[in-house]
């Protein structure tokens, strides 16, 4: 099959189709946002304008530009106090596709979701973080391409039968997320000194993988990004605050403070499992001793669930204390491998800690994020998601 490239580079939001582009108005993404918020019932125009703000001529316009487009739909019609019955509008969620990677140390995740966040499409495969640059891009890359075009049919910048037919299918495509260990730049795409492999530092992955692509490719830690899809799907409720922490091959957290993803100024927020606990303890890859993550993980690996539970609860509440956040929520595979006793574990020192400080209201509540091992993966595809539907935290 012959294909041909965009050219564009990662972070310039060009090359997703152009009929994008009449999605990226800060007025048009409040609509979206509600469109989408309404479901299958849907909502009509005088209700959009009552709930943003905007003069209904402004809503028709809108709205007429995303049912050309294909992102809007009618919906039937409701009835009204007065005067004829209301059209009301739906979002169309096949109109649009975002794929979120979970770029991990020996595992990589890939999915397709539409509008609606909903997976339409995975593939895993087995990866090794220290192979290197090219080998570790060509993985992803072909794991990328094969599941959209095993789903909408082409890769965006394909050509022959199977992308000229798929054509329409694919002009809608976002872009790709991608997730993996930090610490890096956000803003940049440029990776830094992931913990047990230094040879990525400074690798500029954002740019690499959207020139090998073509599409817009975005770049955060795991923790972030499940931290994003978590919020996005009403983890914390409006302006809520909770702490998603992560461990499966390593240990991070994600924080959402306010309703929005906090990254920090330079996207360093997080690094959880960095906190030393024992400053006489074990040598962490990071370079310090005594690191939780060190702790955790050798309790780990000697089938003691319990007492990496209770190593990670003294850190939970170590965050809990500092920024009196509303819930933790726990994931990772190794969280998945025994729930119980990791949320039974962490409540515990939670519970204990709240009661010696005379806590209101008690302990954080401890319990496991929803999605499971997806979690980051459909988190990842959220940071093309949420700005569309005007989530600027993305």
């Amino acid at each position: 099959m012959n294909r041909t490239r965009t050219g564009t580079r990662a972070g310039s939001g060009t090359g997703a189709g152009a009929n994008l582009v009449a999605v990226r108005s800060h007025n048009t993404a409040l609509v979206l946002g509600l469109l989408r918020d309404a479901g299958a019932e849907g909502i009509s125009r005088l209700e959009l304008a009552e709930r943003t703000g905007l003069t209904p001529q402004a809503v028709s316009k809108i709205t007429a530009r995303l049912r050309e487009d294909g992102f809007a739909a009618e919906a039937g019609r409701r009835a009204s106090t007065g005067g004829k019955p209301r059209t009301v509008l739906r979002l169309v969620p096949e109109a649009g596709h975002a794929v979120g990677v979970h770029l991990d140390r020996d595992e990589l995740r890939v999915v397709l979701v539409d509008l609606d966040g909903a997976v339409v499409g995975e593939r895993r495969a087995a990866l090794d973080l220290g192979a290197g640059a090219e080998a570790v891009l060509a993985v992803v890359g072909d794991a990328v391409e094969g599941v959209v075009r095993e789903t909408l049919g082409a890769f965006p910048g394909e050509t022959g039968p199977a992308g000229e037919g798929a054509a329409g299918a694919v002009a809608s495509l976002l872009g790709v997320g991608v997730a993996l260990p930090g610490p890096l730049d956000h803003a940049r795409g440029v990776l830094h000194r992931v913990t047990g492999f230094p040879e990525w530092d400074g690798f500029p992955l954002r740019d690499a993988l959207g020139e090998r692509l073509g599409v817009p490719v975005v770049v955060d830690k795991d923790t972030n990004a499940a931290a994003l899809g978590l919020s996005v799907g009403g983890e914390g409720g409006e302006g809520g605050s909770f702490a998603y922490l992560h461990l499966g091959t390593g240990l991070g957290a994600g924080l959402v403070i306010g309703g929005r993803v906090h990254r920090g100024a330079r996207t360093g927020a997080g690094e959880f499992g960095h906190q030393v606990i024992q400053l006489d303890g074990p040598p962490c890859e990071c370079g310090n001793r005594g690191c939780v993550e060190a702790l955790c993980l050798a309790a780990v690996g000697r089938g003691e669930a319990g007492e990496a539970a209770r190593v990670l609860g003294v850190a939970a509440a170590n965050l809990v204390g500092l920024l009196d956040i509303d819930a933790v929520l726990l994931g990772g595979r190794t969280v998945a491998g025994a729930p119980e006793v990791y949320v039974r574990g962490v409540g515990e020192v939670l519970d204990a800690r709240a009661r010696r400080e005379g806590a209101e209201g008690g302990a954080a509540p401890v319990r496991v994020a929803p999605r499971g091992e997806r979690v980051v993966a459909e988190g990842a595809a959220q940071l093309l998601l949420a700005p569309v539907f005007g989530r600027g935290d993305a």
